[in-house]
Formats: structure tokens, C-alpha cells, sequence
């Protein structure tokens, strides 16, 4: 075992875990279990009042742990904003233990191995320790149930489990939701079929890229679905989120009765071996990989579609996952396609070569007056001037406008984990997750897993 310090950090009195929070002073205490994910960096991107500055890390010896050790001396070097986290780290096989014996701390972080994240979830909240995790919670049926099960415990022990949902505060996926609730823009949502949704979410990501300017080096438990769940159970997680948020907005969901599956497959994305070596840093495919390898090339089952109803409206979601971005378009990052279909309008996110793979929104009218719809459209975001300052809209084609969005009011992928932080911090202080959002949880939970098992029927 071993420990280690990155900087000089408050030495204030333990805040034992479970306890009320009112905004005081670093009350709020971060534990970081098992970091084998970029995510428990960006978590700590900036710093907090609320959050005390040193941090207690438990992790298994290896490079995971140091790698985002790395991650946070990066922050507390910047020229601009530097943090001053003082990292403490434990490493051992009885690192999980360790945690929940020293209770150093009273909301844990979890961002890693997925086939792993449901088990400390559960162990953190049978200790009374908060969480806040990255997705997914849950990668398959049977991690399902004891999520399930987790999630409806934990208000009783003292516990209040979020997940990092970040792209809700995404700029574009916000105003889609805001466009679609007004009424005299959007209409009503139609409600679709199986073969044409009323709502359409489609993601393509890169296992190789940059973040914060530096390449990404995947460890090699992301390319086992075992360890970090199929593609359809994964980045999916967002979408669904995405789509329940739209369609029932703060709303309790019963997964059992307001959601209907009507069809999902998945399919598998090559790579070769030199290219595991770029994104990965090790020459060979680990023993556990062995069996997805066919002619020297790893399969990975990172690509689904889901076809479902939520409370009566029909939804497509689907992910797919490139090695890395096609020559030419290296700076595209990810890239995100979305629809919501309404009787006066469709409400759509466009990501393509045409917008220069950067997210744009727009507003296609379904009325028969040009004139008429954009000032509708006008008199609709002038409504939103004060918390979303400075939208214009620009025609691109008949019936179609382009909601121009300020750069001051646009959040990076990076700075969006400090809006789930605030989110998560204001609900700590409430003293609950609201039950709509536990009620979502557990259903876009269900969704994915439910989505995995018939894709592999």
C-alpha cells in the first residue's frame, strides 16, 4: 500500500458521513473510489466552498490511480483558475474496505470500471456515504436489480446517489427542451411510430481523442463490455436521460407501466492491434480480451439502437463508436444528432460537416407562414433573454431558422461536470434527491439494460 499528497491542503475536522450539509465551508468531503475514468478529474476541474480541498483517493495499485493523480496536478498548475486539491492516496487490495472503514470523507466520487460501479454504489450507500457517479450504474439486467434496490434504500440509510449527467446543461440539448415546452412555437409532441419516431437521439464518439489538449489513453478494462458495458448501455445513458427529461420533465416515471419496447440490436466496431497500441500504450490484446479477437482485431460491441415508447411517444436512440475521427474533421470531438417532433414544429440538433461538427440548433415550422413562424420564434427567445441572453435566429431554408447561441452562455464537455457539481451540491443541501429524479434514474437504468438483453435475444 501507498500514499501520497499533491499539494498543502486544509487540515479542518473530518465531517462524518451522513451528516446534514447547510453550505458551510468544506463541509462537503470527496472521497474518489477506484478512478479508472477521466471523469473523476473533471469533477474536480474547479473548486467549490462547500468542498473541502483535500481529497482521500482509494484505489487498487496501478496506473489508473496515478493517471488521475496526474490529471489533478494539471489543475493545480494552470495559469488560469488553478485549483489547490490535495490529493491523499491509498492504494491496496482492501481499498474499497479501507474506504468505508476510515469514513474520511461524506460523498464519493465514482468514475471507472463499470462492471464494478454498481457493487460500490451499493457499498457506499449500506455505509451511509453520498454518491456521486459517473454513468452508467448499472450495465446489464441483474446489475439493474441491485441498482434498483440501492437507489430505493439509500434515502433510509442517510445516503443521496446521483449520477453525473452532464449533458443536460449542454447548451443546445437545454434550448431543445425549453423550445419544445412552449406551446405557441412548438405545438404538441406527436407521438410517432416504430418505423418514424416522434424522437430521434443518435451519438457517434471516438475511442481516440484529445481532452484538455492532451491525447486520451484509454486503460484496457474499457474495451471489455463485461467490465465497461455495451455501447447500447453506456453513452446511451445520456440520451435517455436526454429523452425523459423532454418528455416527462420532472416527473415521477414507473419504467413498469410508461415504457413499451418495441425493437434493439447492437453491433461491433473493429480494432486492429496497432491501433489498440495508439489509444492504449500496450503492445499486446491482456488475456481477458481474447476472446473478442478475431484475426488480430479486437471486436467491440460498442454500437446499439433502441426503439421504444415513454409514456406513449416513440423513441429512437442509438450510439455509435469510430476508432477515431475521419481525416480531415480530427477536431470534430463527438458529435450528436437529435430530433423532437412537434404539430406547429421539429425541434432538431444538428452536428454534421454543414454546421462544421459543431452542435447548432434549429427550428423547422410545419406552418404554411414564414412570416408568422419567425416571429413566433422571435417573440419565443426574447421570453428567455434573462437567463439565456443574447439568441438570434438566422433563416437557412424554407420553414427553417437557426437559434443562434452566443458563445458566453456555451459550456465546454469539460466545464458542464462543474453544473452537475452545483446541481448535486444544492440537493445536499436540500436534504434529498427529489423522487422525480430517483424515479428516472432507476427508469433510464432499466431502459438501457432492458434495451441490452432484447439487442441479445
Amino acid at each position: 500500500m501507498a500514499t501520497m499528497a499533491l499539494a498543502l491542503g486544509s487540515c479542518s475536522p473530518n465531517t462524518p458521513a451522513g451528516e446534514g450539509f447547510n453550505g458551510t465551508k468544506g463541509e462537503v468531503k470527496l472521497l474518489t473510489l477506484d478512478p479508472g475514468h477521466f471523469h473523476a478529474a473533471l469533477v474536480q476541474m474547479y473548486m467549490y466552498d462547500e468542498v473541502d480541498p483535500t481529497v482521500h483517493v482509494y484505489a487498487p495499485e496501478g496506473d489508473d490511480a496515478q493517471m488521475h493523480l496526474d490529471r489533478i496536478k494539471i489543475y493545480n498548475e494552470r495559469s488560469e483558475r488553478p485549483t489547490s486539491w490535495n490529493e491523499v492516496l491509498y492504494t491496496g487490495d482492501d481499498f474499497l474496505e479501507k474506504m468505508i472503514a476510515e469514513k474520511k470523507g461524506n460523498v464519493v466520487v465514482l468514475a471507472g470500471n463499470n462492471g464494478k460501479k454498481t457493487g460500490y454504489v451499493k457499498a457506499a450507500v449500506d455505509a451511509g456515504i453520498n454518491v456521486l457517479s459517473d454513468k452508467p450504474m448499472a450495465i446489464d439486467q441483474q446489475k439493474f436489480a441491485m441498482l434498483e434496490q440501492t437507489l430505493q434504500e439509500a434515502p433510509a440509510k442517510g445516503s443521496m446517489v446521483y449520477d453525473i449527467m452532464t449533458e443536460r446543461s449542454e447548451i443546445n440539448n437545454e434550448l431543445q427542451r425549453v423550445l419544445v415546452a412552449n406551446k405557441d412555437l412548438f405545438g404538441e409532441m406527436e407521438k410517432g411510430t416504430p418505423e418514424d419516431p416522434a424522437i430521434t437521439k443518435e451519438s457517434v464518439h471516438h475511442f481516440f481523442k484529445y481532452v484538455s489538449g492532451q491525447p486520451l489513453r484509454r486503460p484496457e478494462w474499457y474495451f471489455d463490455v463485461d467490465q465497461q458495458g455495451e455501447g447500447i448501455v453506456d453513452v446511451t445513458t445520456h440520451l435517455v436521460d436526454l429523452v425523459q427529461c423532454t418528455v416527462m420533465p420532472e416527473q415521477e416515471i414507473d419504467y413498469k407501466k410508461d415504457i413499451e419496447f418495441t425493437s434493439a440490436r447492437r453491433w461491433a466496431t473493429p480494432i486492429p492491434s496497432d491501433k489498440y497500441r495508439l489509444v492504449t500504450g500496450q503492445d499486446e490484446y491482456p488475456d481477458f480480451l481474447l476472446p473478442d479477437v478475431v484475426n488480430d482485431t479486437l471486436q467491440v460491441y460498442s454500437n446499439g439502437e433502441m426503439n421504444y415508447r415513454l409514456n406513449g411517444v416513440n423513441v429512437r436512440v442509438s450510439v455509435v463508436w469510430n476508432f477515431m475521427a475521419e481525416v480531415g474533421t480530427e477536431g470534430t470531438g463527438d458529435t450528436h444528432y437529435s430530433v423532437v417532433k412537434g404539430t406547429k414544429a421539429n425541434i432538431e440538433i444538428r452536428q454534421g460537416a454543414e454546421q462544421g461538427y459543431k452542435p447548432m440548433l434549429y427550428v423547422v415550422s410545419k406552418m404554411s407562414d414564414d412570416a408568422e413562424a419567425e416571429s413566433t420564434l422571435r417573440r419565443t427567445l426574447r421570453s428567455l433573454s434573462n437567463e439565456y441572453p443574447g439568441l438570434d435566429v438566422k433563416k437557412t431554408a424554407d420553414h427553417e431558422w437557426q437559434v443562434v447561441i452566443p458563445s458566453e452562455i456555451v459550456k465546454t464537455h469539460e466545464q458542464r461536470f462543474s453544473s452537475v457539481m452545483q446541481v448535486y451540491l444544492d440537493y445536499l443541501k436540500q436534504g434529498e434527491i427529489p423522487a422525480w429524479e430517483r424515479s428516472q434514474m432507476i427508469s433510464k437504468y432499466y431502459t438501457t439494460t432492458k434495451a441490452l438483453s432484447i439487442a441479445k435475444e
